[in-house]
């Protein structure tokens, strides 16, 4: 006599989905001991390896996205300040010419 598994009803499998985000995101946990908590919850091993990859997904888009927002930043803090000082309007835009050069490498590293 074969037994069948009734599939996970959608609540759960949406709880233990924001449960491995914030485990992800905030707790620091690796991909490794965020698939064990989801089998330890009943979840089949396709759909914890599923849950995993799209969270590495969104979390590697995310970090890509803010790392081009702090190139595009810091470029244009770079030329304006520059733009500004050469302009020759009394005063030498240090600051932003820096911060820009700083942010907009910050940004390239990261990406």
């Amino acid at each position: 006599m074969s037994t069948t598994e009734a599939p996970m009803p959608q609540a759960v499998y949406d709880e233990l989905y924001n449960k491995a985000v914030t485990m992800h995101v905030y707790g620091n946990k690796n991909p490794y001991e965020i698939k064990s908590f989801l089998l330890d919850r009943g979840m089949d091993e396709p759909n914890a390896d599923a849950i995993i990859e799209s969270i590495e997904g969104q979390v590697t888009d995310a970090r890509r996205k803010k790392a081009q927002k702090d190139m595009l930043y810091g470029a244009l803090w770079c030329i304006g300040g520059t733009v500004l000082t050469l302009a020759h309007i009394g005063y030498i835009f240090w600051g932003a010419i820096i911060f820009g050069a700083i942010q907009f490498i910050k940004g390239a590293s990261n990406l």
